[in-house]
């Protein structure tokens, strides 16, 4: 407890990659969450002992398939009811994953735990600019009250410049 400002966490945790299950790195951070205000997104400090697998070539593989694509992409309920998610999917469900972070970091507070559970909807929209834009509706899990929270979610992306949640 941290008078008038709020409580401090201090974690030390293992991080896995989610491409490749065998590499692992530690991590050691420190989450603030601000007393009284709910308004006001955890502040996180991080340090990281390695390297994750780099994923620029699949990243570009990616990038590459979407900007050759005729028609933009559009795509529900992923994964599906039996938790599968299409081989040609995937890169869309980690965007959305990276992407839902952002958010769940910026709304979550001491009390909630929240988690993807599901794109129910995503589109691809049209840009004149170097950038892929998808316009997601996503179920967010908070494991604490069982509530499934729909929120809608516009990510920027390119494999050299990241993510960027606009709204």
């Amino acid at each position: 407890d941290i008078d008038d400002l709020g409580h401090k966490y201090h974690l030390e945790l293992v991080l896995e990659d989610v491409l490749d299950k065998d590499s692992t790195v530690n991590c050691t951070a420190e989450v603030l969450y601000h007393l009284g205000n709910k308004n006001i997104a955890p502040d996180v400090q991080f340090t990281i002992e390695g390297e994750l697998k780099n994923t620029d070539e699949a990243d570009n593989i990616f990038y590459s398939r979407i900007k050759s694509l005729e028609k933009e992409l559009v795509a529900e309920n992923i994964p599906d009811s039996h938790g599968n998610v299409p081989p040609e999917m995937e890169p869309i469900h980690l965007l959305a994953w990276v992407a839902s972070g952002y958010v769940i970091w910026q709304n979550s507070t001491e009390n909630t735990k929240l988690q993807l559970g599901q794109i129910k909807h995503v589109k691809q929209m049209k840009r004149s600019d170097e950038y892929l834009e998808f316009d997601y509706l996503i179920l967010l899990h908070d494991m604490v009250s069982q509530e499934i929270i729909p929120w809608h979610m516009t990510v920027l992306w390119h494999p050299q410049r990241g993510v960027q949640v606009t709204q």
